[in-house]
């Protein structure tokens, strides 16, 4: 068990009784912010129920985790905010306090496929890696550490004290106030945000894009999972874990203990070789949003979760 000295229970108490709040994330030097919602730590049930209608075999078995306060965007990652990371002039790697930020590619089609841009839609087509690297940059232009979210964090806030399929309950008919998907979507994200929100206040979790977690895919993952904060990394480009359902998506695949696996047809067009380590050519579905722990890494934690490389294919 990891023990905390008396001083640094005293500081976290202070924090969670006075900062822990959620709040406003301005990019420097732009007019886009993140808004992140407080997420409270506490334990759930990861996964579903062998009763549970839809249920797939990689749900199970349900296992109990307990997970630390932490903050989650509100809205998935726009185009508007990731576009600025993309086409930022970066500083040298001398004036960095991490290594330097590599920054995107230019796309070899308009990545949104049409669906649309500036405003508030959600970002599309990109990979895990450009994910983590954009989370870098976030940590470069604002001093905080930004992540992807493990797929426990994933489905714990969605969940949002909830243990039936849907956060708003069992009944899948009630999922397009909730969510964009293939009955309403006519074949399109939307911006983010059109639907009501959990009861943590968090929109899109089902639906609209689907979201990247920083989770290796394994299917019997839950039969070893940690209690604690469980995390699954490991350097293998495919597969990785797939929350939350797309617009594209029938209702039971919107169910919180849904996921999926990463695989090499999300890029299969890709004209590159070696393919992108950015961009995807067949996942005009699938974007990201953003956590921060509340108790905050080592910086040698940090440079480590930022040096994990992308793997060539």
């Amino acid at each position: 068990m990891l023990k905390i000295p008396i001083f640094a229970a005293v500081f976290l108490s202070f924090f969670f009784a006075e900062d822990f709040t959620s709040y406003t994330q301005n990019i420097p030097n732009s007019n886009e912010k993140i808004e992140m919602v407080a997420i409270k730590g506490g334990k759930f049930m990861i996964g579903s129920p062998a009763t549970e209608a839809a249920r797939k075999p990689d749900e199970g078995p349900q296992k109990e985790v307990e997970i630390s306060p932490f903050w989650m965007s509100k809205y998935e990652t726009t185009w508007d905010t990731y576009l600025i990371f993309q086409n930022k002039e970066l500083e040298t790697e001398k004036n960095l306090k991490v290594d330097a930020i590599a920054r995107p590619t230019k796309p070899y089609v308009e990545m949104s496929f049409g669906q649309g841009k500036n405003g508030g839609f959600p970002v599309c087509n990109v990979t895990q890696f450009a994910a983590r690297a954009y989370c870098k940059w976030l940590y470069q232009t604002t001093g905080i550490f930004y992540r992807l979210p493990t797929e426990a964090e994933w489905e714990y806030a969605a969940r949002a004290g909830t243990n039936t399929p849907y956060y708003f309950g069992d009944n899948p008919k009630e999922i397009g106030e909730y969510a964009w998907y293939f009955d309403n979507s006519n074949g399109a994200y939307k911006m983010v945000g059109g639907k009501k929100p959990n009861a943590w206040g968090l929109h899109d979790m089902y639906g609209n894009v689907a979201e990247w977690t920083s989770d290796f895919y394994e299917e019997n993952y839950y039969s070893k999972i940690s209690a604690k904060d469980p995390s699954n990394q490991m350097f293998e480009l495919y597969p990785h874990t797939i929350k939350g359902g797309h617009w594209d998506d029938d209702a039971d695949l919107l169910r919180s203990a849904a996921r999926r696996p990463s695989t090499p047809r999300l890029k299969q067009r890709d004209p590159q070789i070696p393919r992108s380590k950015w961009w995807l050519t067949d996942a005009p579905f699938l974007g990201f949003r953003i956590v921060r722990p509340v108790i905050v890494p080592s910086q040698k934690e940090i440079d480590a979760y930022f040096a994990l490389p992308p793997v060539d294919e």
